[in-house]
């Protein structure tokens, strides 16, 4: 297992050499106050059988977790996804039967563990049923996944536990510690390619416990797995599309007698990079909240202050829209065909711009209970002012959408929970803007491959302490008093079907009576002759 802990100052924290000792064997971090982002890579060997046969069905997976609690993000850790678990991957494609086969049942047994995984309680049934395909606008944008699966998932305590029972022998604290550690982690992301044959499990941690972090970090006993840390901080860039860091760089371990002594604690380093992700000021947030009552047919307001609104620091040139892409379970939908009208009447009574991209269940008519996906996605662009000067106190932007008929419930209501989206600035670059993979570089987001490669997202921030809504859902109540009671209903609505279809049987038959050729009188036509 290779490990990398890089820690990221905010501009305006102090920071003493003190606080970071270096050692032949160990780091120790004394009350030092960053985000933490921690970075582990296993290898085949080290996995469990179980989830290595998932794995090698796969041409590639990614996993995305990220908390239902609002939580901050620095450069370069600016890119967010909407709270709850995304899962994408592209199957191995092989030509032949057999192999379509294998892939086949590993994928099927994908989603079993899955909920082994993460929850047993997750709408996944089989990738083929469960999964959506997003649509790929940037063909040239390779790593986008083919299936993409999103569910809300409030805590990680189920892979605390499996990694805990799979992978951490039970004899190993170090191990068992840092899976413990995830519970309070406020994204994790897990990825897996063909080609590297190994798997990466990234945490990421807006806030330090208590006065700031304490920790020693320890090289491996047998000296094999390498330790790499990293105390940084952000600094003025020269280029619009560049971030620059500079601070302190060592590997646990491996650095030589000689190399501590030059810098006294760990080696310096001052280095820069294209990004694609950029943050915002603190101050450009926004908000999400429904009417009330919301009954079949919420409406999604997005509130954005005239911070917001303010164009990101692109370069030169450079043209920027506002964006918003929503993740919605199966239990809400928008109407494509409402969303996707040009009439301005509409998109300005809206604040909206255009429907750019939706993939998932789209269907008007069926109940949440029929419905197999696990919901859809949908890319917005937002209509901004004309005129900066004249942004008013608040821009909302609001978003029609619909509710599904759910199961009945003894008190008439059930409970949907939407995530928030997630609203972002989308900026085209310069043509020579060579966007390569950076050290912290962060793909498969479901929202970035809808654009050009040399595109550069600058993400705003959201207000609210949790970032799910919960929504009141009208459904058919369960009692055995009244009329309006569900057997009565159920036996009723028989009723009236059948009593119509007798109706249509009924006015046929008089249809096929009237139609019927009527026989002449034969002695009247003889008189009529005579």
């Amino acid at each position: 297992m290779r490990r990398r802990i890089t820690f990221v100052q905010r501009p305006d924290t102090p920071f003493s050499l003190d606080q970071a000792v270096l050692t032949p064997d160990a780091l120790s971090i004394h009350e030092l106050d960053s985000v933490r982002e921690e970075r582990a890579t296993f290898s085949f060997d080290e996995l469990p059988s179980e989830l290595w046969d998932v794995l090698k069905q796969c041409h590639q997976l990614h996993i995305r977790w990220a908390s239902e609690k609002r939580y901050d993000t620095v450069a370069p850790f600016s890119s967010r996804v909407s709270p709850g678990l995304h899962v994408f991957f592209t199957p191995v494609a092989d030509s032949s039967e057999e192999n379509k086969l294998c892939v086949s049942i590993g994928l099927g047994y994908g989603c079993a563990l899955l909920k082994r995984v993460f929850d047993a309680w997750l709408k996944c049934t089989n990738p083929e049923e469960s999964f959506i395909t997003p649509p790929i606008l940037s063909t040239r944008f390779a790593s986008t996944a083919a299936f993409q699966y999103h569910s809300l998932l409030p805590s990680l305590d189920n892979l605390v536990t499996y990694i805990e029972n799979k992978i951490c022998p039970s004899s190993d604290q170090e191990c068992l510690r840092h899976a413990a550690s995830i519970r309070s982690a406020d994204s994790v992301d897990i990825n897996y390619d063909s080609i590297s044959h190994s798997l990466t499990v990234l945490g990421y941690w807006s806030r330090s416990p208590g006065k700031g972090w304490t920790d020693e970090i320890r090289k491996h006993p047998a000296g094999t797995d390498q330790v790499e840390v990293g105390l940084l901080g952000t600094e003025m860039a020269t280029e619009p599309e560049d971030i620059k860091m500079g601070g302190l760089l060592g590997d646990v371990g491996k650095d030589d007698q000689l190399s501590m002594l030059y810098s006294g604690l760990l080696k310096p380093a001052l280095f820069s990079f294209p990004s694609r992700h950029h943050p915002l000021p603190e101050d450009a947030t926004y908000s999400i909240s429904f009417t009330s009552p919301t009954g079949l047919h919420p409406i999604m307001t997005i509130s954005l202050p005239p911070s917001s609104l303010k164009p990101p620091p692109a370069p030169p040139g450079a043209t920027c829209a506002l964006h918003t892409y929503l993740t919605l379970p199966s239990s809400i939908f928008g109407d494509k065909y409402q969303l996707s009208t040009t009439d301005p009447l509409f998109l300005n009574s809206h604040n909206l711009a255009a429907l750019r991209a939706v993939a998932g269940e789209t269907d008007l008519e069926a109940p949440d209970w029929s419905v197999s996906h696990w919901g859809s996605n949908w890319l917005l662009e937002l209509a901004t002012p004309a005129e900066f000067d004249q942004v008013p106190p608040e821009w909302n932007v609001t978003v029609p959408l619909h509710l599904r008929y759910l199961p009945p419930s003894e008190s008439g209501y059930r409970s949907a929970a939407v995530p928030w989206p997630v609203v972002f600035w989308a900026c085209t670059a310069e043509d020579g803007t060579k966007m390569g993979v950076n050290p912290f570089d962060r793909v498969n987001l479901g929202w970035e491959g809808l654009f050009g490669t040399r595109t550069m997202f600058y993400q705003l921030h959201p207000s609210s302490d949790r970032l799910v809504e919960e929504l009141e859902v009208p459904v058919l109540q369960l009692n055995d008093e009244g009329f309006f009671q569900s057997k009565v209903i159920e036996l009723g609505t028989v009723i009236a079907i059948g009593l119509g279809l007798l109706w249509v049987l009924w006015k046929l038959g008089l249809v096929a009576r009237s139609s019927e050729p009527r026989p002449q009188n034969r002695n009247n036509k003889q008189e009529k002759t005579e």
